[in-house]
């Protein structure tokens, strides 16, 4: 199996796909050029360095871990592992309401507590080779407290992918191809521009990809927000949600105006 371009190749390249250099990228991170030429000509980056490119870069913290390689700091992972399922209901019913109803859950979902963690976070094993572009997303996905399961579900949900669940273990593990479509959807389920994600897991995009769906935009934006809640939050949150499905349900059934 061919080895995948280091970070330093994959933020080179994103650099020049944004028109910047070290000097921006350095100014913008709190950071040296010095330091960043170094990581672009392959030094490991630490992490103090990556939570600041991070915000420089318009990524997710923990996305940039992922994508560098180094084991994601505990403060960045989801809060409850067991919350998983619970999330994944949430946001399945949830895409079943208007705009606006996603939209009032992802605020109850911002205004909960912080609850203190109990355990370390710990996904699934990928089995090895585990370092690959397919590894990234499915990693990724798992960080957003989806397991094999969630994600089959809620990207059949927001994209036209429609793939089993053992065939993200497969992405996970190279097996499975990581084509054009699958790129551009896990993009839209990342809250990731697809471009810069094909670019960066060395996939060629045949045409400029058309926007995500905005059911596509509210599940990722649940799905990262959901990250910090507890089973129990999470289950509040999934029988809310599913409330007002059946409330948006009845209330389409009993509109005259309505077919």
């Amino acid at each position: 199996m061919t080895q995948p371009p280091g970070f330093g190749a994959r933020l080179a390249w994103l650099l020049d796909h944004r028109g910047l250099d070290a000097e921006m990228l350095a100014d913008r991170a709190g950071s040296t050029a010095d330091e960043i030429r170094g990581v672009v000509a392959g030094e490991t980056p630490g992490e103090g360095l990556l939570r600041r490119l991070a915000p420089a870069l318009g990524f997710h913290a923990l996305d940039l871990f992922v994508l560098a390689g180094p084991a994601v700091p505990e403060d960045l992972a989801p809060l409850d592992a067991t919350a998983a399922r619970c999330v994944r209901d949430a946001v399945l019913d949830a895409l079943h309401l208007p705009a606006a109803g996603r939209q009032e859950l992802l605020r109850l979902i911002r205004s909960l507590p912080q609850q203190e963690r109990s355990a370390a976070f710990a996904p699934k094993r990928l089995a090895d080779p585990a370092d690959g572009p397919g590894a990234w997303l499915v990693r990724m996905l798992q960080y957003r407290n989806l397991d094999w399961s969630g994600m089959a579900y809620i990207l059949a949900s927001v994209t036209p992918t429609y793939l089993s669940t053992v065939t993200y273990g497969a992405i996970g593990a190279g097996r499975t191809e990581l084509t054009p479509r699958l790129v551009t959807d896990f993009a839209a389920l990342l809250g990731m521009d697809a471009r810069e994600l094909a670019g960066l897991t060395g996939v060629t995009l045949p045409e400029v990809p058309r926007p995500p769906a905005p059911e596509a935009v509210d599940a990722a934006a649940l799905l990262w927000e959901a990250r910090r809640l507890s089973a129990t939050q999470a289950r509040e949150v999934s029988e809310l949600a599913r409330s007002m499905r059946d409330d948006s349900r009845d209330g389409h059934r009993s509109d005259p105006s309505g077919p």
